[in-house]
């Protein structure tokens, strides 16, 4: 990804352009959105009480891969579902996690697919990220939040934290960005065409 000037923006930058453009947009609102990324054996995620629409540099935690705290400010309260998902695979470098309208609303039904509970509208989702799981609910930096997750990490590509919203990682901060939105895109989607099905 490129600046204005052409020259191609590090990942800190990087991460903070996509947290403003993404609550800019009314895709992220408040401080209870979260972004991660990796650099140099090290994972920079933004604190608790951070917003997306105003993130600087002095906002991110440091942690080392094991999610321990090595500088920074102190870590957020789900920092640790970050920890999980990367462990998950060596190939993810960033994760985001949002409360964005459509997907918290979608991840407040009750599926019965519990392991790829967005229907197919489009092919997008599918070829952009994939499955998509729902996590059992349990309050957020909870240790049973943790094993909920930790449990079902294995069986979906992205997931929806059950009324707390979407959680998603990708190879790279651009890769995660543009699953998030499709994702959002999706539950909208769904959301819409349910509604309208029963109201005719």
């Amino acid at each position: 990804m490129m600046n204005k000037g052409g020259q191609k923006m590090n990942k800190m930058t990087q991460a903070i352009w996509i947290a403003q453009s993404l609550f800019n947009r009314g895709k992220a609102s408040g401080s209870r959105a979260h972004i991660s990324f990796k650099d140099e054996n090290k994972i920079y995620i933004n604190g608790n009480n951070t917003c997306f629409g105003i993130l600087a540099k002095d906002d991110f935690s440091i942690l080392d891969l094991n999610g321990t705290h090595i500088g920074g400010v102190k870590p957020p309260e789900n920092a640790k579902l970050h920890i999980i998902f990367y462990n998950k695979s060596s190939e993810i470098d960033s994760i985001i996690h949002t409360n964005s309208f459509y997907s918290t609303l979608w991840s407040c039904r009750n599926h019965e697919n519990k392991f790829d509970c967005v229907p197919e509208y489009t092919p997008y989702l599918k070829m952009k990220l994939g499955t998509i799981g729902v996590i059992p609910y349990a309050p957020p930096g909870s240790e049973e939040l943790f094993k909920n997750f930790e449990k079902n990490i294995a069986n979906s590509d992205g997931f929806l934290l059950s009324n707390n919203g979407p959680i998603v990682g990708g190879i790279n901060l651009m890769d995660t960005f543009s699953k998030i939105e499709e994702l959002e895109e999706s539950c909208r989607l769904s959301y819409e065409i349910t509604i309208n099905s029963q109201k005719n």
